[in-house]
């Protein structure tokens, strides 16, 4: 090839990269950025983190044991002790209690919300993972992923001789859930494609919607107002828009891979995922939704919180070190875990 034509080629390409790269810059310039990470250290994994507006708390569960923590500096509240492998906290107010799911212990923990006293322990099922309160019912619905099972416990049970209600069964694997406030829940059955739809008065499951084109459905969310649910699946990588009147699937929009949790807050929906990317997806027009950016945040950032009232987003990572043998799951350093706080743009 002659040099002029390979130097011209060379310029072309470079072009051509130079406007891809500025492509994806426009992409993740947006509504939405990354404010400040809160540096906390300790030990352990993490999971769910949970959100308290009212007292402006972080619940961030670490295998053993639960952190409560500042939301707005990350300076130590509590310590909630003696857990074996947790997942994820709900907060009852109205009862003054908050609740671990421990699915290794296959139990959830009960503690009191000022007190940070543990109360007791109510016995669920092995894997206990995903965890809500409902006020409408006055329950927390726990999803019990080996047991393919939805238990209800109510608020106030006595923790000392009460029981968990009847376990719903699901047929299938489920992940997070979300409820509507009007006596249903939805449930992600990750094994089988599908979001469960529960009747908590009649206590059983009355329906079944597939997340096609999506699969492996794991973050659940919703817009209450608008009936409309959110579902992050992992094969293929897609946000799911449903409706929650029929299933009825409105729009799959691309986002990145190994998500874990959506969120929906002030007109947004939010899609963290573990290869480091928050996808922030909106309704631009009627029945129309799009991904408006693609945030940078870190790698392991697979879940998050969002504080209603602020409209902050928390998201639990760690710094990794690869593998010797460059295929397993990065490890996370020791007393590297910290929060990326996102915040909106404005601000």
């Amino acid at each position: 090839m002659h040099e002029r034509t390979r130097s011209l080629l060379a310029v072309g390409l470079a072009l051509v990269t130079a406007t891809l790269a500025d492509a994806r810059f426009s992409r993740a310039d947006g509504p939405y950025k990354v404010a400040k990470v809160i540096h906390i250290g300790g030990a352990g994994g993490w999971d769910y983190v949970t959100v308290d507006p009212e007292r402006q708390h972080l619940y961030l569960p670490r295998t053993t044991h639960t952190m409560v923590l500042e939301a707005a500096t990350g300076k130590a509240v509590a310590d909630i002790s003696g857990q074996k492998g947790n997942h994820g906290v709900a907060l009852a107010p109205n009862v003054g209690r908050g609740f671990i799911s421990d699915g290794k212990d296959g139990s959830i923990v009960v503690f009191d919300l000022k007190s940070f006293e543990v109360l007791g322990k109510v016995k669920a099922y092995e894997d206990a993972d995903g965890i809500i309160y409902d006020p409408s019912c006055n329950k927390v619905l726990v999803s019990c992923g080996d047991a393919g099972v939805l238990l209800p416990i109510p608020a106030d049970i006595d923790v000392k001789a009460g029981q968990a209600d009847a376990a719903i069964k699901l047929d299938g694997k489920p992940e997070f859930l979300v409820a509507d406030g009007q006596g249903k829940v939805f449930v992600n059955l990750v094994d089988k494609d599908q979001v469960a739809v529960v009747d908590l008065k009649a206590m059983k499951v009355i329906d079944k919607w597939p997340t096609a084109p999506g699969g492996s459905p794991v973050g659940m969310s919703m817009d209450r107002e608008h009936r409309r649910l959110f579902v992050g699946c992992r094969k293929p990588q897609k946000l799911i828009v449903m409706n929650a009147e029929d299933g009825k699937v409105l729009a799959d929009l691309p986002i990145g891979a190994g998500v874990d949790a959506t969120q929906f807050d002030n007109g947004y929906i939010f899609a963290s995922c573990r290869d480091g990317s928050l996808s922030v997806a909106k309704e631009t027009s009627a029945g129309k939704f799009e991904i408006v950016q693609d945030l940078k945040t870190k790698l392991g950032a697979k879940t998050m919180g969002i504080d209603s009232t602020t409209h902050n987003i928390f998201l639990p990572t760690a710094e990794f070190a690869e593998q010797a043998d460059g295929r397993s799951r990065p490890v996370a350093k020791p007393e590297t875990f910290m929060v990326l706080v996102v915040s909106p743009s404005n601000r």
